[in-house]
């Protein structure tokens, strides 16, 4: 109990369950708490610190939700194999592993990047989704409580006072007032360090990775997750990039498969994997890490598309945030935040990538608007942007939790799989069947599903066994979702005659 010793203030400006979440983490990073070692129950722990059992349990699923800790049935908490924490942030300061050009001794920038918006849509898919009463597309989002009359306030305000500089070319990089405002953000959120110098704005995922392209090199050899987000492979498929499909397990990509796959970059999405809902624990960031720093001109691209929409506990940290060596292009989007059509997309350098940046790229013209710039600057500057996403979490999480309990009764038959974030869940069938009959069943009750084979990049590689199906639900009404549910029972829940529903 010693080692956990920890000196709480109730009005210190923090939870008290953030308060022993800190605590907790940084002594394991630190390696004061130590791999396998046990942690006390979280009866014993309110007992001891003198707060309620509730906010013990809440300090742990956060651990145990960012992989610092496990829990063993029946034994108690475990401190997870982390020790590398230690030694990787000492090789950033000493400044002796691959700092990278232009990146002086004890002065290397962490960096914060992006995840591009899901809102891939085929030709035709609005006229199609008319045959559906209910389509749990996991790209759609909920718009019906966008604040139009404050962004059309804005936009009047801007446009009256608007002179002469609004209407000429920008800065290839972006306008440095929205640059700053995004790098404040991204550090207050999701513990990104990185200065405005090395945020690039951009109209989408597609613009920021031709870049990135441009700042790589042709015929790079990228490892990708399998199953990914297909948009991005189609991406790095057109740079004639060698793709590699990584296996996955349930913490991640495998770091050991993608060092063996020869593998010159990885495409990453540890917050909240696409589709498979994964969050990648520290010990996987910092294998993958590690393999990053053995090697100079390795790159991890970190999509940071969804992260924040969380449930249960606080936001996990990017994986930039723990990286000391520059070594995560870090990419995100406002498309799932705000809105698709902003088409405003941010992604963060590493300062060893800065100078190829300027000679290789500098020429191109900023591909998003002025105007919608100083629109979405002003948006997140006066608080307008916190208020919406903590709207929109609630809004989320109310349809998140109805899909959940009108899905009850149906644990015999499927697993449910990354229900603590993100706006889709999985469905893994216990039962033998094959992915067409239940896409083919659900089409038949007038639903639209999404079977995990349209993710995949050729043949699939994954520790999960079974037909997997997936549900978005943002864009859904409650009844939407009740009677989506309601039907996918009576076709899914047959077994020997009977309906389990």
């Amino acid at each position: 109990m010693n080692g956990l010793t920890i000196t709480l203030r109730p009005n210190g400006g923090k939870h008290l369950y953030e308060q022993i979440y800190e605590h907790i983490k940084l002594e394991i990073r630190k390696g004061k708490l130590r791999s396998g070692e046990r942690l006390p129950s979280t009866r014993s722990l309110a007992e001891f610190l003198q707060v309620s059992r509730g906010t013990a349990e809440l300090a742990y699923e956060q651990l145990l939700s960012e992989g610092y800790i496990e829990a063993r049935p029946y034994r108690g908490y475990f401190v997870c194999a982390v020790e590398e924490l230690a030694g990787l942030a000492e090789t950033a300061r000493d400044g002796r592993q691959f700092a990278g050009k232009g990146m002086e001794t004890g002065n290397i920038c962490n960096v914060t990047e992006r995840a591009e918006s899901r809102q891939e849509r085929r030709c035709g898919e609005k006229e199609a989704a008319g045959a559906y009463v209910c389509d749990f597309s996991p790209n759609a989002i909920d718009m019906t409580a966008f604040p139009y009359a404050t962004w059309k306030k804005i936009t009047k305000n801007i446009l009256v006072g608007a002179n002469s500089d609004m209407f000429t070319y920008s800065c290839p990089k972006g306008d440095y007032a929205l640059r700053e405002t995004i790098t404040h953000y991204l550090h207050t959120s999701r513990g990104v360090n990185c200065s405005p110098e090395q945020v690039i704005i951009g109209a989408g995922n597609d613009y920021l990775l031709m870049l990135l392209e441009k700042i790589l090199g042709r015929h790079v050899a990228i490892g990708m997750e399998n199953p990914t987000y297909k948009k991005a492979y189609r991406i790095f498929e057109s740079f004639a990039y060698s793709i590699l499909p990584i296996a996955m397990d349930d913490c991640g990509m495998s770091a050991e498969a993608l060092r063996q796959s020869g593998a010159e970059a990885a495409y990453v999405m540890p917050s909240h994997q696409y589709p498979m809902g994964v969050v990648m624990p520290i010990g996987r960031r910092m294998e993958l890490l590690k393999w990053a720093g053995e090697k100079e001109g390795r790159y991890l691209i970190e999509d940071d598309y969804d992260s924040e929409f969380r449930f249960k506990g606080k936001p996990v940290p990017s994986l930039q945030a723990s990286d000391h060596l520059g070594k995560v292009i870090y990419v995100g989007t406002f498309s799932k935040s705000i809105a698709p059509a902003i088409r405003i997309g941010y992604m963060v350098l590493p300062e060893p990538l800065l100078d190829i940046y300027e000679e290789k790229c500098s020429f191109y013209s900023n591909t998003v608007s002025g105007i919608d710039q100083r629109i979405l600057n002003e948006f997140i500057r006066n608080g307008h942007f916190e208020r919406h996403l903590n709207r929109m979490r609630k809004i989320y999480r109310d349809k998140h939790d109805l899909l959940l309990n009108e899905w009850k009764g149906m644990e015999k038959q499927f697993r449910t799989m990354g229900e603590n974030a993100g706006l889709h869940l999985l469905l893994q069938d216990k039962r033998g069947r094959r992915e067409e009959e239940l896409v083919r069943q659900a089409e038949s009750a007038g639903v639209k599903v999404y079977g995990l084979s349209e993710f995949c990049v050729g043949r699939r590689m994954s520790c999960w066994e079974g037909a997997m199906v997936i549900l978005g639900y943002a864009s859904l009404s409650s009844g939407q979702i009740s009677e989506g549910i309601h039907r996918l029972k009576q076709v899914w829940g047959h077994e020997n005659g009977n309906i389990f529903i």
